[in-house]
């Protein structure tokens, strides 16, 4: 599993749409271990694209502090799974706990 996470100063940026780079992180869902991250630097950011380029990183997830609606069904239509309104952390504490089942999720931070 690939969980997308996306990073300003190496911790998780509030808003994907305004990161300097997205840390890919790799689990084992099953073992609950990181197999490896990496991190790369997006596209310009424009409706639908990081969406789609994502899904061609073979991202399964993202995790971000807050996304617009229209971005969320983007994410959905190519087959990554949303979690909205999480709090700060490094890409691999918050891959992580979202594999542990112990990541926090809350109010969406985005109202666009």
């Amino acid at each position: 599993m690939k969980i997308a996470i996306p990073l300003a100063e190496e911790r998780l940026c509030m808003h994907f749409g305004h990161c300097e780079q997205f840390a890919l992180v790799t689990v084992d869902a099953q073992s609950k271990e990181v197999l490896g991250t990496e991190r790369l630097t997006p596209p310009a950011h424009e409706p639908g694209v990081l969406p789609r380029w994502l899904h061609e990183q073979g991202a399964d997830i993202i995790v971000s502090g807050g996304m617009g609606q229209r971005a969320q069904q983007l994410f959905a239509q190519n087959g990554i799974r949303v979690v909205v309104g999480v709090q700060s952390g490094t890409a691999e504490e918050l891959a992580m706990a979202y594999v542990d089942g112990t990541l926090q999720a809350g109010e969406n931070i985005c109202d666009h």
